[in-house]
This record gives C-alpha cells, sequence and structure tokens, in this order.
C-alpha cells in the first residue's frame, strides 16, 4: 500500500482503528477491550458479562475522575461501540439463544497490538530475526529449486555440517546459548504467538464477509436454481483453495495431530523452565498458546460451516414453494372442475386423443380364489402352569450417562481437549459396547467433539460369555477429541 496523501486521509476517515485510537474515549476502549479480550484471551463474551465488567472498569473511573464521568450505562456504551461508524465491536446473536454476544474486530485487535508496541521495551533481539529471515530465504530456495543435482549438493552441504556438529559433541564440546541468545528467541516466539492469534480473528472475518455475500446474493436472486448454486460454490471453493484457505487448512491439521500437540507442549515446557526465560517473566498462559490457537480455530471453522447451513436453507426453502405452486395448480383445476360440473358445455369444445392404446390380455387374468370364512371357536381362557424364569428382567444393561459425564468433566478441567482413547485408558469400559456408544452421544448432545477421519483408533473391553468365560472384544472408530 503506498501511504500517500488520499490514501491516508481515507483511511483517517473510514479505517475503524484509526477511528479508534482518534476517539475522546479511546483510553477507556482500548483498555477495556485489551483486559477482557486480549489478557484474558477470550473470542466471544455474552452481553450481561460485558456490560458487568465495564460497570466495573467505570466505578474505578468515577472514584477517581467524580461521578460526571462516563455518565452513560454501560450497555449503552458497548451498543454505541458496535454501531457502523464505529465498528469496534461485533454484536451477534447464536443459534438457541436470545443474549447478544461481542466479539473483537480485527480492526480493534490492530490498533490494540501497535499500542502495545510504543511502550519502552528493556531487551530488543535482532539476531533470532535474521536467522528466521534466513531460514526462510532457504526454504524458498530449496523448495523451489527443480535441478535435481543442486539440490542433492545442497542436502550434502547440510548433512556435512550435522555430521561435524555430532563430533563436535561427541569431543565434548557443547556450543549452548547464552542467556541473551534465549531471551532474544524467547522474544521472538511470543510475539509470533501472539500475531497468530489476531491472525485467527482476521481469517474469522474475511469468511464471515463471504458469507455475507452469499446471504445477499440468495436474497437478491431472480434466476434459476442451478445457476445461483454454480456460482455460490464456485465463490466457496475460490476461498477455500486460496493461499489464505489452504495455509488455513495446513495449519488446522497440525493442531488436529495429537502427537504434535504432545511434542509442542514438551518442548514449551522445557524452554519455561530455563532461568533466561524465568527471568524475563512471561504470562503462565503462554503454556497452554496452542490449544488457545485450536479454540480460535473452532470459531473459524464454525463460521465457515455457516455457509452449508445457508445453501441447505435456501434449497429447503425453493423445494417448499415449488411444493406450493404445485398444490395451487391443482386447487385451481379442482375448482374448475366444480364449477362446469351442473353447467356443463353444449358441445365438445375439445378433443383428446387417447393417451395410449388399450391392451386386453385374457390370459393374464387370475383365476377366481374363493374367499377363505373364519370360524370363531368361543372357548373359555385356562391358568397356566409354565415355571418362567424372570431373572432377564433383571439382568439388563444400564449405562450411567452422569458417570460418564462426570469423567468428562474431570477430565477437561486441567487442560482443553482429551481424546476417547485417552479417556478410556484412564476409567476402563463397564458397560461394554453400549457405554462406549453413550460416550459417542454425549459428544454430540452435551460437549463439543472434533473428528478426525484421517485417523482411527482402537477400544478394546472385556465380555462376558453365556458359559461365564471372559471374552476380549474391540472397536474401530475415528479419533475422537472432546473439546472444553
Amino acid at each position: 500500500m503506498i501511504l500517500d496523501f488520499v490514501t491516508l486521509d481515507a483511511l483517517r476517515t473510514h479505517h475503524p482503528a484509526w477511528r479508534l485510537l482518534r476517539s475522546e474515549h479511546a483510553p477507556l476502549i482500548a483498555s477495556f477491550l485489551h483486559r477482557v479480550f486480549i489478557v484474558s484471551n477470550v473470542r466471544v463474551i455474552a452481553a450481561s458479562d460485558m456490560a458487568e465488567a465495564l460497570n466495573d472498569v467505570l466505578y474505578e473511573i468515577r472514584q477517581s475522575l467524580g461521578e460526571d464521568a462516563f455518565p452513560k450505562p454501560a450497555l449503552e456504551y458497548l451498543n454505541d461501540w458496535t454501531a457502523a461508524d464505529k465498528g469496534w465491536l461485533r454484536k451477534f446473536y447464536r443459534s438457541g439463544t436470545d443474549e447478544a454476544q461481542f466479539d473483537l474486530t480485527p480492526s480493534s485487535e490492530k490498533a490494540l497490538a501497535w499500542l502495545e508496541q510504543l511502550a519502552d521495551r528493556q531487551f530488543i533481539g535482532t539476531e533470532s530475526r535474521l536467522l528466521t529471515l534466513f531460514d526462510l530465504l532457504k526454504q524458498m530456495r530449496d523448495g523451489t529449486e527443480s535441478n535435481p543435482a543442486r539440490r542433492i549438493a545442497e542436502l550434502q552441504v547440510r548433512r556435512d555440517k550435522i555430521d561435524a556438529e555430532i563430533a563436535q559433541v561427541l569431543s565434548g564440546q557443547l556450543p549452548i546459548l547464552d542467556d541473551s541468545a534465549v531471551k532474544d528467541r524467547f522474544q521472538q516466539f511470543m510475539q509470533g504467538a501472539r500475531e497468530l492469534l489476531a491472525d485467527f480473528r482476521e481469517v474469522e472475518a474475511n469468511f464471515r464477509q463471504l458469507d455475507r455475500r452469499v446471504r445477499e446474493h440468495i436474497a437478491m436472486w431472480e434466476g434459476g436454481k442451478g445457476k445461483l448454486l454454480e456460482e455460490v460454490l464456485g465463490e466457496r471453493d475460490t476461498i477455500t483453495d486460496s493461499d489464505q484457505g489452504r495455509s488455513f487448512r495446513a495449519f488446522w491439521e497440525f493442531l488436529l495431530s495429537n502427537r504434535r500437540q504432545q511434542e509442542f507442549s514438551e518442548l514449551l515446557d522445557w524452554v519455561m523452565a530455563l532461568p533466561a526465560v524465568e527471568a524475563l517473566e512471561p504470562d503462565n498462559r503462554l503454556r497452554r498458546v496452542h490449544y488457545d490457537w485450536l479454540e480460535a480455530g473452532e470459531h473459524t471453522q464454525r463460521t465457515v460451516a455457516l455457509l452449508s447451513e445457508q445453501l441447505r436453507r435456501f434449497l429447503d426453502d425453493q423445494a417448499w414453494l415449488e411444493n406450493k405452486r404445485i398444490m395451487d395448480i391443482l386447487h385451481s383445476i379442482e375448482r374448475n372442475a366444480l364449477a362446469v360440473r351442473d353447467n356443463q358445455p353444449a358441445q365438445l369444445a375439445m378433443d383428446l386423443a387417447e393417451p395410449h392404446p388399450e391392451i386386453t390380455l385374457p390370459m393374464e387374468r387370475p383365476l377366481f380364489t374363493p374367499p377363505l370364512k373364519s370360524v370363531i371357536d368361543s372357548l373359555c381362557l385356562q391358568y397356566g402352569d409354565e415355571q418362567i424364569d424372570d431373572q432377564a428382567l433383571f439382568s439388563q444393561v444400564v449405562v450411567d450417562k452422569t458417570r460418564l459425564t462426570r469423567h468428562i468433566r474431570h477430565a477437561l478441567q486441567d487442560r482443553s481437549q482429551i481424546s476417547l482413547s485417552e479417556l478410556l485408558e484412564a476409567h476402563p469400559l463397564q458397560e461394554g459396547l453400549a457405554e462406549l456408544v453413550t460416550y459417542l452421544q454425549l459428544g454430540c448432545d452435551v460437549f463439543t467433539t472434533v473428528v478426525n477421519e484421517s485417523r482411527q483408533d482402537f477400544v478394546h473391553w472385556e465380555a462376558s460369555a453365556l458359559t461365564g468365560e471372559k471374552l476380549l472384544r474391540s472397536a474401530r472408530l475415528p479419533h475422537v477429541i472432546f473439546v472444553r
């Protein structure tokens, strides 16, 4: 973007981030939004919770500046910040609830990120950023090199460097990063992790704009259904197959990998325990940043799902309208037939040809079959003396849903997600297949689940045969993850 006078003047007038910085109440707005969204790392907040938090902030300000400071109610301020001429908050309603929800807009997050950069930093690292840029250039060069000889030569150079480093370690010379290098790289990691969370809001906003354009297109469409579906699906495929869509899909596949999540957690715990990192006093929420990425990505996935839901509703509405039109035509024919029933025309107005010739097949007629006569015999009921075993009534399998729900909630208290296979290792199945199906039902009705079709888990349990011996049963199912 060229920063000329016309462009900057348009940004100053229309861009929500610049309007936020120019606002008279910018200190209140920026500090409050930073506290409730950025510091707490929350994606969506209900209107009642948002108003309560703002009331607490306004009370503290009025204690120091006087009762006349910010005299309007908290909810009125929130609604004012969501107006079209400001655009600092997004107000919407979730399906199944009538309470408004608030979310931070990408423009407001950009303004808050710029304000954070104004603070003086005690330590500014440059080495890690230079190495990152150098590695990116090498990855682009090696990844686009089509000459096999050059690729092999580069790999051999990297192998020689690795062999030399192994020999150096075996000789007792361990190259260890000093505290300055560790701090430099850790600050670069924190900045990248925070920017990645901010990018999720912008990706979600882009998909939400696509959904809004699709809804407007459907509302104004007057042509055929097939042409509309072709345009809508083509537009969605364009977004999905774009650079941003492919990058998001690759990142989402990384988040769903349990092995990579475990490896990331171990590396993060190791780095957070270093003395140089502890001296920086990092936020403890950084230990769970990959789970925050997963939660943010889930919001984006739900936004993308709105497109499919909108298409389904459109098809249902169109089918209902077509059926209504057919019924109107049939009712019109019935009314016309009743109108001419008692007043038939004197002469024929139209001759109709036979729709098909009459074909008579005498040999295809069924033979006569005399009807069966039912014989009703009146008998008195007699009491029987059979001995029936009623133990089958008391040997029914009953699965305690409350116990299974308690297991899942207890497992999600100290972590954001847990797979079904890990949960069954801690709490083995007691009622067999019925208990496994109940876990899957709870994942659909009570908890939020993510299903990875590309990975399969095997579940084992013991069952009792009729003879009393123990049998080992197993089931194969996709990788199911319960998400908090």
